[in-house]
């Protein structure tokens, strides 16, 4: 099974959706989900935020955060997930922002992204790569590591209601 199949039955079976916000991925995370057959159960759709404007100006982020730190940032990330989360009305989100190439972006070298996740109950996760190889390859390893990190967190989450549900122990 793969990654975005996982991710989809996971969500599925919570009866839960996923939005996408991908700016050096460019739809590439959301052309994974959306090759699984049943993905409209739980796949709410995408922003591919490619240009910096389009990331403070469709999922909120914040202009003054963008403005010191650019586009390639932790917080960045975060409050892409948590912006694409709220603008496609999903229980989780994710995102990605990096550098794929073939130059440096706001002094950040070549491989330097992060991935990230928001969800329900406060659940936020980002996680900094730094990969290497060619833009292909840095696009496509950025795309399977927000598919893990997501997994990873749905999986945390459902441990976390399991608990909860047993009496916490």
């Amino acid at each position: 099974m793969t990654a975005a199949a996982r991710v989809l039955e996971l969500l599925a079976e919570r009866g839960e959706t996923l939005a996408v916000a991908e700016s050096l991925t460019g739809g590439l995370v959301a052309a994974e989900l959306t090759s699984v057959p049943g993905a409209s159960r739980s796949f709410r759709g995408s922003v591919t935020a490619y240009a910096t404007s389009l990331k403070r100006e469709l999922l909120g982020v914040d202009e003054a955060l963008l403005a010191a730190r650019g586009a390639v940032d932790p917080e960045v990330a975060r409050q892409m997930a948590t912006g694409a989360r709220r603008v496609l009305g999903a229980d989780w989100g994710v995102a990605t922002t990096g550098v794929a190439g073939p130059d440096p972006q706001d002094g950040k070298p070549v491989g330097t992204v992060y991935v990230a996740v928001a969800g329900p109950d406060d659940a936020e996760n980002v996680t900094a790569l730094r990969l290497n190889g060619g833009r292909t390859d840095i696009r496509r390893e950025s795309v399977r590591s927000v598919l893990a990190l997501l997994s990873a967190e749905l999986g945390k989450n459902a441990r976390a209601q399991d608990t909860e549900q047993n009496g916490g122990n």
